[in-house]
């Protein structure tokens, strides 16, 4: 078996700015990544997974549809609600299907109707720590 891992950390500086890429990125526990526009306490969009395989599916490059966490080797799509990740220091907890919204019609018109069911999923930080390229992506049981 595929060990999953991170391979991109991306962080929105402001809204709407494209995303910045990361070496190393720190997860605020309750927040979301430390200096991300969508890190909010108690936020549902604290931080997003996609994985690097439905990207490479639909052409798109790691941080265009503006995912904090790029993954390989994990089905991202398929994780259950409340499903606890480990992912270097910090651990995530699984809180909502991302839905495809009006952005990505920027990136390529029908691309919204292209990711539904395949954007990502959202996750709370229920364990701060610094995550980094490379890290493995542990399912916690």
């Amino acid at each position: 078996m595929m060990v999953a891992k991170v391979i991109h950390l991306f962080r929105a500086a402001k809204r709407r700015l494209p995303m910045q890429e990361l070496a190393a990125a720190r997860a605020l526990k309750n927040s979301g990544f430390e200096g991300c526009a969508h890190a909010r306490p108690n936020g549902k969009r604290q931080v997003l997974l996609v994985d690097h395989e439905t990207l490479e599916a639909m052409s798109l490059a790691p941080g265009s549809i503006r995912e904090n966490i790029t993954t390989e080797g994990l089905n991202v799509n398929g994780l259950a609600m409340g499903q606890k990740l480990r992912v270097g220091e910090a651990q995530l907890e699984v809180s909502a299907v991302c839905t495809p919204c009006d952005q990505l019609e920027k990136l390529r018109p029908g691309l919204r109707r292209e990711m539904r069911g395949r954007r990502g999923m959202l996750c709370r930080v229920i364990a701060a720590g610094e995550i980094r390229p490379g890290d493995k992506i542990e399912i916690v049981s």
